[in-house]
This record gives structure tokens, C-alpha cells and sequence, in this order.
């Protein structure tokens, strides 16, 4: 079980993790978090019907990270999807962003809540570690997390395609991408394990 998922009777999935993993497991997360911001007004809201019906913007994020995360439903620039208009393409992504970008961010930081109030809910298994048990449910919120963290380190990595993740593997030692680039390869492994655990 170190260091990769397994599953669980009943369902579900376990990994062991060092404190050191952890840390970094649950820094990520909380980066993410702030990367994608409060809800609609803030976090709290007097009406609860109020961020059921904000609207969300309808340009897409300046940041690439959040670019990646939040993509046009109707595709960028080179897009085939049938339209011959880039102003028409762009419109529709904008309605579509308008309607259902506050849903996903809210998603998105539902995931990584789950993820951080799943570590920080872990009791030690001795030696500095401990296991972290997960339902389904859970499974499938740490994957959709896990999913992001890839993609906002690999966006910030620059990584487009498998000739780019290649390279990663064979970056030196002095090269000051390497933490990020071992956390991008981990967490990979972390993921391709969890997939395994819900596919059982």
C-alpha cells in the first residue's frame, strides 16, 4: 500500500502516507483553493438562493491555470466544431462560461475541501505515518482533485503532450522545476492507482 491506492472491502480505497506526503498532499490542495477563489460574494451569503442564481463571468480566466481548469466549452482558436465564426464560437463560450462557471469552480473547491478535511482527519499509524481510508464517494473526489493539481502543475510546467512529460523524467537534479516536476509524477501515480481502485 505505500504510496499507491488499493482497494478497500466494501468499496472505497486506502494508501499509506509519510507526514512529509501529507504536507504536501494537503499544501497543494489549499493552493488550489486559492487559486480558484471564494464563491459568488464571498463565502457566506444571507440569501441561499442568491449564488443559485449569480451569474458567473463570461470571459475565460486571464490565468493559464485556470484556463486549463475552466476551458471555453466551444473550443479556442483552430476549433472545428462546425462553426465558421470565431466571434460566434467565442459568444457561445461565453454564454455557456456565464451559466456554468460558478458550478464548477464550486465543484472544484468541494474536492479539494474533501481532499483536506480527509488528511487532516488521518490518525497515525506510527513511524511519522499514517493510512488514509476513503469511501467511494471520496475516492471520486480525491481523483477529480488529484486530476486538477496535475493540471494546474503541468500547465505551469508547460507540459502539453507525453513528448513534454518525457522530458520531465530527464530533467538534472540542479534544475529548479524538479520538486515541482517529482510532485507532477507522483501525484500521476497517486491518480493511476486511485483509477484502479474504481475500475475493481
Amino acid at each position: 500500500m505505500p504510496g499507491q491506492f488499493e482497494a478497500i472491502p466494501g468499496g472505497g480505497a486506502a494508501v499509506a502516507l509519510d507526514e512529509v506526503e501529507i504536507s504536501i498532499i494537503r499544501s497543494l490542495a489549499v493552493q488550489l483553493l486559492e487559486l480558484i477563489g471564494p464563491g459568488p460574494g464571498g463565502e457566506a451569503s444571507d440569501d441561499p438562493l442568491a449564488e443559485i442564481f449569480a451569474e458567473g463571468p463570461s470571459e475565460p480566466p486571464a490565468d493559464p491555470v485556470m484556463q486549463r481548469l475552466l476551458p471555453d466549452a466551444y473550443g479556442g482558436p483552430g476549433s472545428e466544431n462546425g462553426a465558421s465564426d470565431a466571434d460566434e464560437l467565442r459568444a457561445y463560450s461565453a454564454e455557456f462560461r456565464r451559466f456554468t462557471e460558478n458550478d464548477l469552480r464550486a465543484k472544484k473547491r468541494d474536492d479539494a475541501l474533501v481532499v483536506i478535511r480527509s488528511l487532516d482527519s488521518m490518525t497515525a499509524s506510527g513511524e511519522g505515518g499514517a493510512v488514509l481510508k476513503l469511501s467511494v464517494e471520496e475516492s471520486q473526489r480525491w481523483l477529480a482533485a488529484l486530476n486538477d493539481l496535475r493540471l494546474a502543475i503541468g500547465t505551469r510546467l508547460e507540459v502539453s503532450d507525453e513528448d513534454d512529460a518525457d522530458l520531465l523524467y530527464r530533467l538534472p537534479d540542479s534544475d529548479p522545476r524538479k520538486p515541482m516536476v517529482m510532485a507532477y509524477l507522483w501525484l500521476g501515480g497517486l491518480q493511476e492507482t486511485l483509477v484502479g481502485t474504481l475500475l475493481d
